[in-house]
């Protein structure tokens, strides 16, 4: 899927084109007023030491200030590798540990001998569409970071013109992975682990949104960066393009447009205005992949129904049609009373004008309650011919508490 700036067409996706730190290709790209996308910039090369190679990168590209008010991290800053630790740990970066390739760079599995752990690295290629801005914000802000679905971030190396972050292992890879293109081998995501893993990713965001200080707009959500661990238990990864959020009367961050076709808010696109509500309308998409297996932008589909959302919106208003909305390989096996509810929140997230979203702490309530529904289809049959009671079109922020309820707050 390729990264833009929104009013763009995408490119023509390939097969396996995202890649993120357990094989999922992260595309950013920043597209300038011409159209042409912009080269990473060089980094002048300093003498330093690889201790505070870090603090030397941050000062180069002026972004400290982005991810701390007071440009500390409270003394949570990640480990220090050296290279030679983390050759050793993939082998010298051998074949057989190679997970996949993106814009960042190569990604491998290893082993790190020092804390006995399997963990996933990722080699900035410097040549790449990623950059050192990049690495310098991830790791400044999971180093602040501490959530269950956030990706944990062990440590890092900035040795010379060496840069590689060391994350967990997430053993079963990304959701897209587990949505789309889906090899014969592999199961299809039932109905309990899809609302499973909306509500773990939203309470990702809603720690991001609402308790990092600063509170952080993540800007890249989308199935490639869900990572799922044992249990299909979510974690948002991939930080490099997050921003610090508006503060104190300021009611948007005015930035550069990056992200990824077919995620970004049309508000964000048009204006270059980011918002909390940029998030959600992102998480709205991903929802959506969640319910309908569709992708966010397929150009092997009809020209009308390339576009998720697009496609969706006309469907949203006629309640007879949901059941056209649903991922063909759930094969009927789903509560009716939940689709409309997860059709619901789906519809207020893709809302065109972002004071029509809900604020990410509503979501997060009524996807708990969801996800504490479980639905077992052989006590619970679907039933074609049941109504809900209600459209997902009007609801607004308030409404959300109603369908939602008090659910559980971990999975």
């Amino acid at each position: 899927m390729s990264c833009f700036r929104c009013t763009k067409k995408s490119t023509k996706e390939s097969k396996n084109n995202n890649t993120n730190i357990n094989g999922n290709k992260p595309n950013h790209q920043e597209v300038n007023s011409n159209g042409n996308v912009k080269k990473e910039l060089g980094v002048k090369k300093e003498e330093a030491s690889k201790d505070d190679q870090l603090s030397l990168d941050a000062k180069e590209w002026n972004i400290k200030e982005e991810v701390s008010k007071d440009g500390k991290t409270n003394g949570k800053r990640a480990q220090t590798f050296t290279f030679d630790e983390l050759a050793a740990a993939t082998g010298n970066f051998r074949s057989d540990c190679f997970l996949g390739e993106g814009g960042f760079g190569k990604v491998y599995k290893g082993h790190l001998e020092k804390i006995n752990q399997v963990v996933a690295i990722k080699q900035l290629d410097r040549n790449g569409c990623q950059g050192i801005r990049e690495f310098v914000v991830e790791v400044l802000t999971l180093s602040l970071a501490d959530h269950l679905n956030l990706v944990k971030l062990i440590g890092f190396c900035a040795e010379g013109d060496q840069r590689l972050l060391v994350y967990e292992y997430m053993p079963l890879g990304s959701l897209e992975n587990h949505l789309h293109d889906l090899p014969p081998s592999r199961k299809a995501l039932d109905w309990n682990t899809r609302m499973k893993i909306a509500a773990g990713a939203a309470r990702g965001l809603e720690y991001l949104h609402e308790k990092m200080q600063p509170p952080v707009i993540y800007r890249d959500l989308k199935c490639s960066n869900i990572l799922l661990g044992e249990g299909y238990h979510p974690k948002l990864s991939d930080f490099g393009l997050a921003k610090v959020g508006p503060s104190g009367d300021k009611t948007h961050v005015s930035t550069r447009v990056m992200g990824t076709y077919g995620y970004c808010a049309p508000d964000y696109a048009m204006t270059g205005q980011l918002t909390f509500k940029s998030d959600v309308y992102s998480f709205g998409v991903v929802l959506l992949e969640l319910i309908t297996g569709r992708k966010a932008i397929d150009n092997t589909k009809p020209v009308k129904e390339q576009n998720l959302v697009a496609w969706a919106r006309p469907l949203f208003r006629d309640r007879k049609r949901f059941s056209q909305m649903v991922d063909p390989l759930l094969q009927g096996q789903y509560p009716v009373r939940g689709l409309y509810q997860a059709l619901a929140i789906a519809a207020m997230c893709v809302q065109e004008q972002p004071n029509m979203r809900p604020v990410i702490t509503d979501i997060v309530t009524a996807l708990n309650y969801l996800a504490s529904q479980k639905y077992d289809p052989q006590i619970h049959p679907v039933q074609s011919s049941r109504r809900g009671s209600s459209s997902p079109i009007g609801r607004r922020d308030d409404d959300i508490r109603q369908i939602g309820g008090n659910g559980p707050e971990r999975d």
